[in-house]
């Protein structure tokens, strides 16, 4: 096998992302997408530097894909009602996308990779908009938004892991499980002096 004619860092990643949410994020490998491209290995070095440069390239794409999705969870509605549609959608994405909402959880600090630091918090941008409307201070959104994500990346954990073996309804201890983080966020949001939420 050649160079295949035309193939794009688009191309390259695309196939990556597929491999990904069937093999894992930390399972898959450039053989493995050269070969569902049709090309050798070596002619992937063209467009990505190698597999850390390509896993790096589907955290890009994960934090893009995620940012658009909470913005569409967001179309229509505020605050509460906002965040309640994020963690569906949160969630859909994660059992959908396995591979790709595995890139997204990496951890990068300042001045480490800014490009792909600034698309992580960038994806974080539309939560923060909905606490705001929600009525929760600046100066608590990081927190309350790391209870969501830790609320929701466990759930969601378990799943793919086969972690709820009891009868009970899955799709009901969700609901409920976002209810007690709504719980949160209200309980974080400032209220007016006549006891209304902002």
């Amino acid at each position: 096998m050649g160079r295949k004619a035309g193939l794009t860092v688009e191309d390259v990643v695309t196939a990556a992302a597929k491999l990904a949410d069937r093999e894992g994020f930390e399972h898959f490998t450039l053989a493995g997408v050269a070969e569902r491209l049709g090309v050798r290995s070596p002619s992937l070095y063209a467009h990505v530097d190698g597999l850390p440069g390509l896993r790096r390239e589907l955290s890009l794409r994960a934090a893009k894909e995620l940012r658009e999705l909470f913005e569409r969870a967001g179309e229509g509605r505020r605050g509460i009602e906002t965040v309640r549609r994020m963690a569906t959608f949160y969630r859909r994405y994660a059992l959908e996308h396995p591979g790709l909402y595995a890139a997204a959880q990496q951890a990068v600090q300042p001045g480490e990779d800014e490009e792909l630091y600034k698309a992580l918090l960038s994806a974080v941008g539309p939560i923060s908009e909905a606490l705001a409307e929600a009525g929760v201070p600046e100066s608590d959104r990081i927190h309350v938004i790391r209870g969501i994500r830790s609320g929701l990346h466990g759930f969601v954990t378990l799943e793919q892991g086969g972690g709820f073996g009891l009868p009970e309804e899955v799709e009901e201890s969700f609901a409920r499980l976002v209810e007690l983080l709504i719980s949160g966020v209200e309980a974080a949001a400032v209220r007016r002096p006549d006891g209304r939420r902002l």
